[in-house]
């Protein structure tokens, strides 16, 4: 069988705001997901502990402010909170993997959905599910997409909640986040040319050639389908008494 090295592009190198986690535990968890006996269950479970992870290093300039919170011996002492409403966007379907963890980090959190394919034919994004609503609810937002390959859903997901963002009164901005656990060295360069104003956050960037040059199928190739095998519908997942 024949060893093939995932590209790795460090943090803070290249264009735009791509945030290339260092974090040992991430690229110790994304490894046990690049194993190709991974079963639905175990998959999921790295999917929740990476996205965790990533959403503490995503979360990390979010504003605070004062607060006063009574103790439990009766007293009034200072603290702090977040000090914006926060909102998630998962990218169906894969980003339904990502959705507990954040929420479970940042309680209080709006949830909305976003449907995305990319058409066979003509290549491009197609929206197809849209639950955002029609106001601006929320200061900041992070987008989850845990496999970003081409890059042309990553990108239609923010061209979408930017023109949401625009209905903002003036003066008012919405701060858009993209956080994925893998993606493809062209996904990022096609965002970060769309969006070199959008943070995006990575636990892995792979790519999407052999050594030869000779072009892969459009999944990571390290990761496969992660929709399939997150939902037990790719053809390799073993039947349920091998689980």
């Amino acid at each position: 069988m024949s060893k093939r090295k995932a590209q790795v592009i460090e943090e803070g190198t290249g264009s735009g705001l791509v945030r290339h986690s260092t974090h040992p535990l991430i690229k110790h968890k994304v490894t046990q997901m690049r194993k190709a006996d991974a079963s639905a269950k175990y998959l999921k479970q790295l999917m929740h502990e990476i996205s965790t992870l990533l959403c503490f290093e995503a979360t990390a300039d979010l504003p605070l402010q004062p607060c006063a919170v009574r103790t439990k011996d009766g007293n009034e002492e200072d603290g702090t909170r977040v000090s914006e409403r926060v909102g998630v966007v998962p990218v169906l379907r894969g980003g339904l993997g990502m959705v507990e963890a954040m929420t479970e980090m940042v309680a209080g959190a709006q949830v909305w959905h976003l449907g995305i394919y990319r058409d066979k034919a003509s290549l491009l994004p197609v929206e197809y599910y849209n639950k955002l609503p029609k106001k601006v609810t929320v200061h900041t937002v992070y987008v989850l997409d845990p496999m970003p390959v081409s890059g042309a859903t990553a990108v239609a997901a923010v061209d979408i909640l930017k023109a949401w963002g625009a209905g903002l009164p003036h003066g008012k901005t919405l701060t858009i986040k993209f956080i994925c656990i893998g993606a493809s060295e062209q996904a990022v360069a096609k965002f970060t040319e769309a969006h070199p104003d959008v943070p995006f956050h990575v636990g892995l960037i792979d790519v999407l050639q052999d050594d030869k040059g000779k072009p892969l199928r459009p999944v990571l190739p390290s990761m496969g389908d992660i929709g399939d095998r997150m939902f037990g519908t790719d053809p390799d997942t073993p039947p349920l008494c091998e689980e």
